[in-house]
């Protein structure tokens, strides 16, 4: 009787604690754009410059046990850019560049997350910028730090498959054709729905 006693209280002790892990388990899904960064390199006469987007927006459900169901969609604001000066920002919102006036918003949606191992992945999905969508797909990394989500990644765009730089600054030798897009997004969680 004592054996079937402490296997009882065994398996009941275990049953408590997976459903207490099971009870806290929690997605992310609240963007915190406060935290996060969307920047990128890009080459003039072949000198690199940093620049960054300091206005975007989306929405994100990452669940790390079920990362084949996450999904993720931002919205950049592309007049938020800075290029490095007054002069190069207004250069790129004009018409050879970005046009902002008429394609405000560059958008990333996510079609499919897979699992690389090692808290790698693999993210595919379309990227629409200046009234073009192209399939676009990067590597990223998650990492969990208290209740926040850390994605992290980086990825070429070649602005010339968007007509983002045309007339003049079609040159290469100008500003190159591959500008580096890293982004670091930060996202708390939520409970999950039962």
């Amino acid at each position: 009787m004592n054996a079937i006693t402490k296997k009882t209280g065994v398996c009941l002790g275990m049953i408590t604690v997976l459903f207490a892990c099971s009870a806290q388990a929690a997605e992310f899904t609240q963007l915190q754009t406060d935290k996060s960064a969307v920047s990128f390199v890009y080459k003039q006469m072949n000198v690199p410059i940093d620049g960054r987007f300091k206005r975007f927006h989306g929405q994100i459900s990452f669940d790390p046990a079920k990362p084949a169901l996450a999904r993720a969609e931002i919205d950049i604001e592309l007049a938020s850019i800075d290029a490095g000066s007054d002069e190069a920002n207004d250069e790129v919102a004009g018409k050879l560049w970005f046009n902002t006036r008429a394609f405000p918003i560059a958008r990333f949606v996510s079609t499919s997350i897979k699992p690389l191992g090692g808290n790698r992945f693999e993210v595919v999905g379309k990227m629409s910028i200046k009234g073009k969508t192209l399939d676009a797909k990067t590597p990223a990394t998650f990492r969990q730090e208290g209740h926040s989500g850390v994605f992290a990644g980086s990825f070429v765009l070649r602005r010339a498959d968007y007509g983002i730089g045309e007339g003049m600054w079609a040159d290469f030798g100008t500003v190159a054709n591959e500008v580096q897009i890293k982004f670091q997004l930060v996202a708390s969680t939520a409970p999950r729905n039962k």
